[in-house]
Parts: structure tokens; sequence; C-alpha cells
């Protein structure tokens, strides 16, 4: 078992379902949840059909160094994206996500629409499809990356689990969560596990074996504080 690829899918696929959960709940409460809890078992089953036609097969087609490259620029793309929408976000230059009025407008449309049941169905269908597709590529890439599917896997069904648990009990969406933060995090988190297996792929030995995603995950985060720091000198001078 991987600790940080465990870890790092678990935060990683939480947030995306948390963002789902929204779409489920308000499917369920405009139409009822029997269909929308259809709807999330199709969409899951889904997912976990394409993490197993494309999990094991990729390190039998491309060799690990390679594909540790290409899942390295990949993560570092993913990762600093998230980074950087954090970075604006805590600049005070791009609003904070709030998962409630999601929420809000999720259920304004069903109602408008008011279409019943299927609708209910196909709406969380496609909620738990689209933002399950992030986590099926968290999962295919950072499993390939450390050749641990298992670990990857792992995580993303604890995070599943648990926002599936706490939807499930609260009936609400989970604006409480941090969700900025959790996705600040996960960008680090990513960009860290990019630049470790980029460099990797390219002949680097870092000094410390594994324990130098710990050094990286504080370098991303100091560079992006320093960075929220000076965007937000320059709003004040600006203003």
């Amino acid at each position: 078992m991987n600790f940080y690829v465990l870890i790092a899918s678990l935060l990683a696929s939480s947030v995306e379902f948390i963002e789902a959960l929204s779409i489920v709940l308000a499917a369920g409460v405009v139409y009822g949840f029997r269909p929308a809890l259809k709807g999330v078992f199709y969409g899951i089953l889904t997912l976990a059909l394409l993490v197993a036609v494309l999990g094991e097969g990729i390190l039998r087609v491309i060799p690990l160094q390679i594909l540790q490259g290409i899942v390295g620029i990949l993560l570092l793309l993913f990762g600093l994206k998230w980074i950087r929408k954090a970075i604006l976000r805590y600049a005070g230059l791009k609003a904070l996500h709030n998962e409630e009025e999601a929420y809000e407008k999720q259920i304004s449309r069903l109602k408008a629409s008011n279409k019943g049941s299927f609708e209910a169905q196909a709406t969380a269908y496609n909620g738990v499809v689209l933002e399950g597709l992030e986590v099926v590529v968290i999962i295919l890439t950072m499993g390939s990356g450390a050749h641990a599917f298992g670990s990857a896997i792992a995580g993303a069904a604890i995070g599943l689990g648990l926002v599936l648990l706490l939807g499930i009990s609260l009936r609400a969406p989970l604006a409480k969560v941090p969700e900025n933060t959790l996705k600040f995090v996960v960008g680090v988190m990513l960009t860290s596990f990019g630049t470790f297996w980029a460099g990797q792929s390219m002949g680097i030995t870092w000094p410390l074996s594994d324990a130098t995603l710990l050094l990286l995950i504080a370098g991303y985060v100091f560079i992006s504080l320093l960075s929220i720091r000076m965007l937000k000198k320059e709003g004040v001078r600006a203003s």
C-alpha cells in the first residue's frame, strides 16, 4: 500500500464527489431520492468499468519510465491549474467556489424542467460521471505512475464512501467543508507527484527517495503562499 498515493487519491476524489453530491441531492430533493440513487449507482458502475478496462493494461502497453514521464507532465498540468485557481481565490482575484449556491441553482433548473423521475436519474448519472471522470484520470495517472493502482482505487473508494455517508446523513450539500482549501491541498499534492515522477523519468535520482515528496509539497506550499501575499499587495497598491 502506497500511503502517499492513497491520501492524494482520497483528497482529490473527495473534491470531485462533493461537487457531484450537490447535483445528486438537488435531483433527489426535487424528484425523489430513489431515481437519483439509481443514477448514482449506474454512474459509479460506469466509472468502475473504465478503471477496470484501462487500469493495469496501461503498464503492459507502455514502459514504466515513459509512463512516469507522461503521467508526471499530466499531473503537473492538472495540479498547477488547481493551485493557480486557489492562489487567485485567496488573493481575492477570483470568487470562492460556493457549493450551496451551486446546489440552489441546480434545484431551480430541475424545477423549471419538470420532467419527473427520469430527469432525476439522468441528472444524478451525468453528475457522477462528469465529476467522476476526473477521479478516473487521477486513479489511472497516480496508479500507473507509482505502480500502485490498489492504493489509488482504495483512496478514491474511501473518499466516495465518506462523501456518500455525509451526504445521506445530512441530505444537504457539504457547504461547510472547506472545499477551496481542499482543492489547494490537492493541487499541491498532484503538482508534487508530477514533479517527482517527471524527474524520475528523466533519470533524476531523488536524494531522499519517496520522502522527497514531502519537501516538494512544502516547497509548493511556500511558493503558493508567497504568490498570494504578493498578489494581495499588488491589489492594495492598485486600489
